[in-house]
C-alpha cells in the first residue's frame, strides 16, 4: 500500500499512536467529534482526522481547538512531496485519500496524545487502514457504495470490520446480520474485547427535539445519567452512546469529561440550523437509511409547517431509495440542484424522476437562495443529499444564523 510505503519512508511516526479509528455507514463523523471532545475535555491532546471536508482541505488535519491552518497545511505538503515523488516512481501515483491520510498522520502524529480517525470508504483496503489506534469502531451497516463494497450488508460489514486487528477493543452499533459477521470478524483477528450497543453498552435517550438529546448511558464498569447531546438528530444518540463507551474502552473518561465533550460537540453539515425565519436545516445524509434518519425527525421537528427541500445527489448514489424517502415529507416545493462535480447528478435529470412540480437551479447557493425566497417565514427549508452541496452553500447561510 502506498500509504503504508510513504510513511515508513518517514519513520512510521504512527507507531505507538493511541486513539480510535472509526468506521461505518453512517454517523462517523459526528461519532469522532463527539469522542474527540471527550478526550480533548480529559486533558488529551487530541489530533481528529474526518473525511470528507466541507470546505476546505485544512479540515482533514485537527488538532485540539479545529483545522490547521493554510500555512501550516502548504508546509506540510512541501515536507511531503519528496517522499511522494519516490512512491510514485516505485509503486504508481498515489490516490488524493492517500495523499491526504499519509499528510494527515505525518503531520499529527508527533504532535497529539490521542488520534481520532474517521475511515474513508469500508476499511479493510482504505488507506487509514494503516493505523493500529487500539480501539477499532464500527457504527452502523448499512447498503452503500455497493460498487466497491459489496452487494449484501454482509459483504459490507466484511469490509468494514477488516479495520480490527489484534488485541484492539471493537465496539459497534451495528446490529443483525452485519453484527454477526463482525463479530466472527473480532474473534477471528484476536481482538481483546467486544463491546456491542444495546449489550455491554446500554443507552436510553430523550429526544428534545430543538434541544437536542438528553441521553443515559452505562456499561462495563461506568454509567453517566442526563448527558445532553446538542447535535439535533435523535439518531445521534446511539454515536454519542458510541463515543461514550469508546472513551471509557479507552481509559480516557472521567463524568466530567464526558459531559462537557459531549455537550460541546458540534458537527457541521448533520441536521445543522444555520437560518431563522424561515429556518434553514443542512444534512449530508447520502444514502437511504441517512436519509430515513433525517426524514424521521424532520416530520416531528417541521410538524405542521410548509416544508421547502433543496435536494442534489452523486450519480453513483440510489437515488429512488432516497426520493422514497423524500417523498414521505410531503415538501410543498423541491428545488433540485447539483455540486460543482462531474459526479454530481445533472439537476434536471432528477427533476423529471420526481414526477412531480419542482425546479432545477444550479448553483447549490442559487438554489438555496429560490428556496428561502419561496418559503414563508414560518416554514423550514432542507438542504440534503449530498455533502459537497452543503459545503457550497453552508458558508454562505451560517453568517444568516440569529
Amino acid at each position: 500500500m502506498r500509504t503504508r510505503a510513504a510513511l515508513e519512508r518517514a519513520g512510521n511516526p504512527q507507531a505507538g499512536l493511541r486513539g480510535a479509528l472509526v468506521a461505518g455507514t453512517n454517523g462517523k463523523g459526528s461519532t469522532t467529534a463527539m469522542l474527540a471532545g471527550i478526550l480533548r475535555a480529559s486533558g488529551k491532546r487530541t489530533a481528529l482526522m474526518p473525511s470528507p471536508h466541507l470546505t476546505s482541505y485544512t479540515e482533514r488535519i485537527q488538532l485540539d481547538d479545529g483545522p490547521i491552518s493554510e500555512e501550516a497545511f502548504a508546509a506540510a505538503v512541501d515536507d511531503l512531496r519528496p517522499r511522494l515523488e519516490g512512491i510514485t516512481l516505485d509503486l504508481g501515483a498515489p490516490t488524493e485519500f492517500e495523499i491526504l491520510t499519509t499528510l494527515a498522520v505525518s503531520y499529527l502524529a508527533p504532535r497529539c496524545d490521542r488520534f481520532v480517525c474517521e475511515v474513508g470508504m469500508g476499511g479493510r483496503l482504505d488507506s487509514t487502514n494503516v493505523l493500529d489506534l487500539g480501539a477499532a469502531v464500527i457504527t452502523n451497516v448499512a447498503l452503500d457504495h455497493q460498487q466497491y463494497l459489496g452487494d449484501t450488508v454482509e459483504q459490507i460489514a466484511a469490509e468494514k470490520a477488516g479495520i480490527i486487528k489484534a488485541g484492539n477493543r471493537v465496539l459497534t452499533g451495528a446490529d443483525g446480520p452485519a453484527l454477526r459477521v463482525i463479530e466472527e470478524a473480532a474473534a477471528a483477528a484476536g481482538a481483546e474485547s467486544l463491546w456491542r450497543l444495546g449489550s455491554e453498552v446500554r443507552f436510553e435517550s430523550r429526544w428534545r427535539g430543538w434541544e437536542g438529546t438528553e441521553l443515559d448511558v452505562s456499561g462495563p464498569g461506568f454509567e453517566h445519567r442526563g448527558l445532553r447531546v446538542a447535535l439535533l438528530g435523535s439518531f445521534q444518540a446511539s454515536n454519542a452512546a458510541l463515543a461514550v463507551a469508546t472513551a471509557e474502552a479507552m481509559g480516557d473518561a472521567t463524568p466530567e469529561a464526558v459531559r462537557r465533550g459531549i455537550e460541546s460537540a458540534r458537527w457541521p453539515g448533520r441536521l445543522e440550523l444555520v437560518r431563522r425565519s424561515p429556518d434553514v436545516l443542512l444534512d449530508g445524509g447520502h444514502n437511504a437509511a441517512g436519509l430515513a434518519a433525517v426524514a424521521a425527525d424532520l416530520a416531528r421537528l417541521g410538524a405542521g409547517r410548509p416544508l421547502t427541500l433543496v435536494f442534489g445527489m452523486m450519480k453513483d448514489k440510489d437515488i429512488p431509495a432516497a426520493f422514497e424517502q423524500l417523498r414521505a415529507l410531503r415538501p410543498a416545493k423541491v428545488f433540485f440542484t447539483a455540486a460543482a462535480s462531474p459526479r454530481a447528478e445533472r439537476p434536471e435529470w432528477l427533476a423529471k424522476r420526481w414526477a412531480a412540480p419542482s425546479e432545477a437551479i444550479r448553483p447549490a447557493p442559487a438554489a438555496v437562495a429560490a428556496a428561502i425566497a419561496a418559503t414563508a417565514s414560518d416554514g423550514l427549508v432542507l438542504v440534503c443529499g449530498s455533502l459537497y452541496v452543503i459545503g457550497e452553500v453552508r458558508s454562505g447561510l451560517i453568517d444568516q444564523l440569529c
